[in-house]
């Protein structure tokens, strides 16, 4: 198994075992990336049992899990077959990402950041109303990762994402707190791709501080305001890299 696919485990639902784990990533992969093309059938099970060296349980369990994602339809006598992208569901973390690492799309990214500045600016602000002192001390602790990494001590993509999730946590929003397995997808791309454009790294860790120090003081107005003009240079920065008829396409 390559370092590739260890790493995107951690994004798979963890409920599953080991092995039905890697044969979900292997065929989601796949069928995102074209290499099997929609409406294409899937390879018989006794071959793909071949191929993974898997049990027929196994490898029902994938096809389930695929199912569920909308990647599949199974049929009777008919096989299983790819779906439309119309029918993936753009909401699970793996479809999100195997979407964006098929071909990166920026519109795509600037959509889920819109998606984003609907939910977390007021995840900011309910984290700033009724965070516990444990909840705060994990945006602290999230922030004090960004402070490290800006200074070479840790690593920079993980301590932001940090910061972000423990906003969701502190919110205490059932609904929210279940986004971050999806939010986490994005902004593995989003961060990467941000933050190789030239910006003021300083002035990214004094936003990321002014939302900090606004959800510890339970400000929540202040909280949510930071929240949002974060989220919107991010979103300006994106559009920056896109020519006007994409960025209008990305808007709609």
């Amino acid at each position: 198994m390559t370092a590739d696919i260890e790493t995107a485990l951690d994004f798979a639902e963890p409920g599953l075992g080991r092995r039905t784990r890697a044969i979900v990533e292997d065929m989601g992969t796949a069928i995102v990336t074209g290499v099997h093309a929609p409406g294409e059938l899937l390879p018989v099970e006794a071959d793909l049992g071949v191929r993974y060296g898997a049990s027929r349980s196994v490898l029902r369990e994938a096809i389930k899990v695929l199912n569920a994602k909308g990647l599949v339809t199974a049929r009777p006598r008919l096989g299983t077959s790819v779906t439309q992208p119309s029918q993936w569901n753009l909401f699970d973390p793996d479809v999100l990402r195997w979407t964006l690492r098929r071909n990166f799309s920026l519109p795509l990214l600037i959509e889920f950041t819109m998606v984003r500045l609907g939910i977390e600016p007021l995840a900011a602000a309910m984290a700033a109303r009724r965070g516990s002192a444990e909840a705060h001390e994990r945006i602290r602790a999230g922030f004090a990762r960004m402070s490290a990494a800006h200074r070479g001590a840790d690593d920079p993509l993980a301590a932001d994402i940090a910061f972000h999730l423990a906003i969701l946590d502190a919110s205490g929003n059932s609904f929210y707190c279940r986004l971050k397995p999806l939010v986490s997808a994005a902004l593995h791309f989003s961060i990467r791709y941000t933050d190789n454009i030239a910006r003021d790294e300083e002035a990214k860790l004094a936003q990321h501080r002014e939302v900090m120090e606004a959800i510890l003081s339970r400000d929540a107005d202040r909280s949510e305001q930071t929240a949002r003009t974060l989220l919107l240079d991010a979103k300006a920065l994106m559009e920056g890299g896109l020519d006007p008829m994409q960025i209008e396409g990305a808007a709609a």
